[in-house]
């Protein structure tokens, strides 16, 4: 067996590993669309599944055909949902309630570093 004859070998197991890969990945995509998808009934998931597992290629074909844009809506939702779900939780957390403010500019008005005018500036907007 020559150079080139492995060299091309090689170059086909590649080739046959990023479709298996992209296979893998375009399932689990279609998986997750399933679950994620509340208007769909249990039964129809079910069936899908079930399509999924016997007849793997055409099943997922006729899923992107099929339910494909809504694939993308459903994604998008879940990311802007995960999204606030984050972000407000980073909210509650990294801020500080008025209360807080006040007795900061409270301590800081007793040690003598603001004045009584630089207090109640900082009050006011700590209440706004």
């Amino acid at each position: 067996m020559s150079i080139w004859d492995s060299f091309w070998a090689i170059i086909w197991w590649f080739f046959w590993a990023f479709v298996f890969i992209s296979y893998l990945m375009v399932l689990f995509n279609i998986v997750a669309d399933l679950f994620r998808d509340h208007t769909v009934n249990g039964w129809v998931k079910a069936i899908w599944i079930i399509f999924l597992i016997f007849v793997p290629f055409l099943t997922a074909l006729v899923y992107l055909i099929a339910r494909g844009p809504g694939m993308a809506e459903r994604g998008a939702s879940a990311y802007q949902e995960q999204r606030h779900a984050a972000d407000s939780y980073i909210r509650s957390v990294a801020s500080h309630s008025p209360s807080d403010e006040i007795d900061k500019a409270s301590k800081l008005l007793a040690a003598g570093t603001i004045t009584n005018e630089e207090f109640a500036s900082l009050k006011a907007r700590a209440l706004s």
